[in-house]
Order: structure tokens, then sequence, then C-alpha cells
């Protein structure tokens, strides 16, 4: 399979067909073998039939049907698993995203990027809660991870397979894709896409994300820094709280020789017990880091590195192919 279109559904009902449409007037400009996965989120509203119904028509139609509605990122890691093309395309499921923007994608991607993300620049949606929110929170992340993004939340993206293999999403780090891929050295490119205003339905999305983006921004910067070596963090912890309680326990015998003041009624005192308690919390924690960081490896066969390609001789270079 040369390439596969997935697609997250939760109560879509009326998007459903006008989606498959807009795909099928694409699928002309699209590789022959090309699949489509839809990943039906618990949907309550009849989505699951209307898949249904069009994948028995159409044998390029993948649906895969989830118990429950278990969030865009857990719909996301399923289609990505069960996708089998070289190269993946991620799609929103409202009408938002245009389909005729994969094209230009997949040809960036032959022209050497590994993933490709779409950039909302005339977005249709509401200024106050989802345009500003979206502006701030693209700029912290921007900021934060050292990656230059205009528009995180853009579903519409174009990766290799090999590089999604590489994800683990979780939670709700679907937004972050880009960002993870570039911390494995992915070559990311961003690219103006259409967007069009909702159609039918309501957002599922509103201010009340954004806490959850931050609180996920602080997990990924730990894990883009020191995933392989948590020591280097928590020891630097460690080291400061040791420090401190250092300095302090100087200040206590110090007040103590020089002007007699009493050590049990210090608070310099408790500040030392407490700060050199704290100090081997932290590198306990750290220990404990070190030591799972290793099991992780070892028992999932992964490895903190990614290899692009091996040269084997002078006249041959062998690409990193999907694992089968």
């Amino acid at each position: 399979m040369d390439l596969s279109i997935i697609i997250p559904i939760f109560n879509e009902a009326d998007s459903v067909r006008p989606l498959y449409d807009r795909l099928t007037e694409v699928m002309p400009e699209l590789p022959a073998a090309t699949e489509i996965v839809f990943v039906d989120d618990g949907s309550t509203d009849g989505s699951s039939q209307r898949l249904d119904e069009i994948a028995a028509r159409d044998g390029r139609v993948t649906v895969v049907h989830f118990r429950r509605n278990y969030g865009q990122t857990a719909a996301m890691q399923a289609g990505l698993e069960q996708a089998r093309g070289r190269v993946l395309v991620t799609l929103d499921g409202d009408l938002q995203n245009d389909p005729h923007d994969i094209p230009a994608m997949l040809d960036a991607i032959d022209q050497g990027a590994d993933l490709v993300h779409g950039w909302r620049k005339d977005r249709h949606d509401k200024w106050l809660t989802r345009k500003l929110p979206s502006l701030i929170a693209n700029r912290l992340i921007s900021r934060v991870t050292g990656l230059p993004i205009h528009d995180l939340g853009c579903t519409l993206k174009a990766i290799r397979a090999e590089v999604a293999d590489e994800l683990d999403l979780y939670g709700e780090m679907h937004r972050f894709i880009p960002v993870l891929a570039h911390a494995r050295g992915a070559r990311c490119h961003e690219m103006v896409v259409a967007h069009h205003a909702r159609q039918f339905g309501t957002s599922k999305y509103g201010l009340s994300r954004t806490t959850r983006v931050v609180l996920d921004l602080i997990t990924v910067k730990f894990l883009i820094d020191y995933m392989d070596r948590p020591m280097k963090l928590l020891g630097r912890l460690a080291l400061a709280a040791l420090a401190v309680s250092g300095f302090a326990g100087l200040g206590v015998a110090a007040m103590k020789l020089f002007s007699g003041i009493d050590m049990t009624g210090n608070p310099l005192l408790l500040l030392t017990v407490f700060m050199g308690i704290v100090s081997l919390q932290f590198f306990g924690l750290g220990l404990l880091g070190e030591m799972n960081t290793r099991l992780y490896y070892q028992r999932s066969s992964r490895r903190p590195f990614a290899i692009r390609s091996i040269n084997q001789s002078a006249n041959q270079t062998v690409a990193m192919n999907r694992a089968a």
C-alpha cells in the first residue's frame, strides 16, 4: 500500500458522506494503492452505521470501531497501527480540512520531507474561544520545544510510515506529533492549507483544553530532553537542594558560633534538614528513572536514536523500511 488516509470520527454523522465524496474527488490525483481508514471513536449519533455502509461499497475503506469514546489521540494511534501505507495522511472528520491539499503534501514528502503538517493560515473559527488560545499555545510550544511552527492543532498531516512507527501516542499527544517527530530527527515541513468553516455539529474543543495543552507540553518537554537521561534533570535538582541545605547549615553554625543564637530554635536548621531530605529524594528518583529507562529500551527493543539510512557500499544506499 502506497498511501493510507486516517480519519478519526466522533459523532460526525452529517459529515461522513460529504467527506467521503470529497476524498473520492481527489483520489485520481493520489497513488493507485491508496486506502482510507476511518476510526469510529465510539460515536452514538449514527456515524458508525454510515461508515459501515461506505465500507461495504468501497473496498478501499476500512472502519475501526472503538467500544467507547477514548479520545482523538487513541483514535489516531489506532489508525496509525491499522494503516499499511508507506505514507500516512491524517485528516479531520468535520469537513474543515480540505482533501485537495493532500497531493501537495505528498509532493513535499517526495522532495525529502519526513513529515508535512498543515498551517490553517486563513482559519474560519471563533476568534476568542479557538483562534486566540491556539495562537498563544503555538507560540508557547514553539518557544519551549525549539520547533518553529504556526499551527500545531491542524490535524491534516502527511508522515512517512517509518517515522510514525517511532511515535507512541497517548493522553492527548496527537497535537504534538510534529514536535515528537522532530525530536527523533525527522525533517518537518509546514505548509499552508485551506480551512473551511464547520458545516455540521459543534466543535469538541474549547477554552477548557488550554490547561491540558500546558500539562502535555511539560510532559513533551521532559520526554524530548530527559527521556533517556532523567538523572540529568533530577540530579541537577538534587544538587541544587543539597547546596541550599549546605548553605543553610553553614548559616546555622555561624550564627551559633559568632552570635550565640540557639540552633534548636533557628528556622534555618529546619531548612537544612528539609532540603537535605529533598536532595536525597531527587537523587533516588533519578536513579529509579535511570533504571526504568534501561528497562524500557531493553524490553521494548527500542533505541534512543533513529537511523535514516545505511550505506552498504559506495554505490548502494539502503533506506530504513517500515518493520513488518
